[in-house]
Order: C-alpha cells, then structure tokens, then sequence
C-alpha cells in the first residue's frame, strides 16, 4: 500500500495533534478544516492529543473522511500517514 501524505509533526507548544491531522485532510481535500466532518465521530480527539507524551506509544490507525489515517512515534517527534481508504481495503 502506498501513502498519499506522510509528514513529520512537528507540534509547537500548545498545539494539538488533532489539529494537525484535521489541517493535513483540508490540504488535501483543498477544503476549509471546519467544512469537514467532526474528528470525533472518528476517533476521540482527547486520546489523540495525548499520544505525543504517552509512554510506550508506537502507533495507532483509525479512518476518518475517507483516509486510512496512521500516527507513528518516530525519533524526534510523531509522523502522520494518510491512506485513501478505497485504496487501503483493496490491498487487505
């Protein structure tokens, strides 16, 4: 399978993860982040600000407005993979 997107975060103090996923499908989509659906009804925001800092995180997958979307802790800082979903259930 290959990424559509994949970018390094780098989250300045204060910034959420959720955000950076929400703003990396709007550039995508070429949409404005509030004409797209809510990030809850895909994963709960809370947990996802918390992964930068949780011990022991590798991580997570979770679909969201048509993405396969892949959060990963890598030296240095988190990365964030996108998938086109169609795409993504043909190479399961």
């Amino acid at each position: 399978m290959q990424s559509i997107e994949t970018t390094a975060v780098s989250l300045s103090e204060g910034e959420q993860l959720s955000m950076a996923v929400i703003d990396l499908v709007a550039r995508l989509e070429d949409a404005d982040p509030t004409a797209l659906e809510p990030l809850y009804d895909a994963i709960d925001p809370d947990l996802l600000d918390s992964l930068p800092d949780a011990a022991g995180f590798e991580s997570l997958a979770f679909d969201y407005h048509g993405y396969s979307i892949t959060v990963s802790a890598e030296e240095g800082g988190i990365e964030v993979a996108l998938e086109d979903s169609a795409a993504s259930e043909l190479g399961r």
